[in-house]
């Protein structure tokens, strides 16, 4: 008997999940805030702050995992960097200056790499070392 998912709708979850999430996680946690701080010596910071980002990152993690136990590691990191790359560009297109695509494009890079060492590690832990099958 095969092991997987066998329909073929089930077997774009792995991959749908962490692209459903990205973005909604995306305007959870920094789509709310857009004004940049001003502080008194004129120095300007964010829009987002730390605590933001990391509660972002948190939030990725879940899917990450879920798809990297399944033994899913490329549908964990093609969705999830799919659904933050289009979550920062519909939020960041609107800057005159064009330089948005290169706040995408690292992004992309970002989430591609980091979600890369996660889902593997993650897959690596998931694997069954006494070959039992569970």
């Amino acid at each position: 008997m095969r092991n997987g998912l066998q329909n073929p709708a089930l077997r774009l979850l792995p991959a749908a999940v962490p692209a459903l999430v990205a973005p909604l996680a995306w305007a959870a946690w920094l789509g709310w805030d857009q004004q940049r701080d001003v502080h008194p010596d004129g120095s300007t910071t964010g829009p987002y702050e730390p605590w933001q980002v990391i509660g972002l990152v948190l939030t990725l993690l879940v899917p990450v995992c879920w798809a990297g136990f399944r033994r899913h590691p490329a549908s964990a990191v093609l969705g999830t960097t799919a659904g933050l790359t289009a979550a920062s560009w519909y939020d960041w297109s609107d800057d005159g200056s064009g330089l948005f695509a290169i706040g995408v494009g690292l992004v992309m890079i970002g989430s591609l790499a980091a979600t890369g060492a996660v889902s593997g590690l993650i897959t690596l832990a998931a694997q069954d070392p006494a070959g039992t099958g569970r």
